[in-house]
C-alpha cells in the first residue's frame, strides 16, 4: 500500500516532521487528550502503527523537549514560537512518535473530530505499552 506523506512544522519553521501514512485523512484517529499540557496547547494528535514518521530540526538549539507527568516521553515544542509538534518515545522495542495535526501544513481536508482521551488511570507500564502499539514508528528522532 502506498503512503501519503504529510509535512508539518512549528509556527517560525525551526522544528518539524515528515508523517506517511496508507490511511485516507478521513479514516485518521484523532484524539484530544484531556491532560492540562495539551488543552492548554490545543492538542489534537494522531498516529498509525503502520506509518512512519521523522521529527527534523533546521534550528536544532530552539527545540525544546518537555517531559511532565510520569516522564516517559518528550513532548516536543520551538522555543522561539512555543508550538507544540508532537511527542516522541524510546524504548526497548524501538522508538515511537506522534504528532500534532494542528501542525501539518497546509492543514489536511477532511480531518475528523476529535475524540476526548483521558490516559490518567495508566500506570508507567501500561502507557509505554500503549504507545508502543499506538504510536507511529520513528525513522529519525531529535
Amino acid at each position: 500500500m502506498k503512503l501519503a506523506s504529510f509535512t508539518g512544522q512549528c509556527h517560525c519553521g525551526a522544528i518539524g516532521f515528515t508523517f506517511q501514512t496508507a490511511l485516507p485523512v478521513a479514516r485518521w484517529s484523532v484524539r484530544a487528550c484531556q491532560c492540562g499540557f495539551c488543552r492548554s496547547h490545543g492538542a489534537l494528535t494522531t498516529t498509525d502503527p503502520a506509518g512512519r514518521l521523522a521529527f527534523h530540526a533546521k534550528e536544532a538549539s530552539l527545540l525544546q523537549r518537555y517531559r511532565f507527568g510520569l516522564r516517559t516521553a518528550d513532548f516536543l515544542l520551538c522555543s522561539r514560537c512555543g508550538a507544540y509538534i508532537g511527542a516522541q518515545i524510546e524504548t526497548g522495542q524501538g522508538a515511537f512518535g506522534t504528532i500534532n495535526t494542528l501542525a501539518i501544513v497546509p492543514a489536511p481536508a477532511n480531518l475528523p473530530a476529535a475524540l476526548p482521551a483521558d490516559y490518567d488511570p495508566e500506570s508507567v507500564g501500561e502507557r509505554i505499552t500503549r504507545r508502543q502499539q499506538r504510536w507511529t514508528p520513528l525513522d529519525a528522532a531529535i
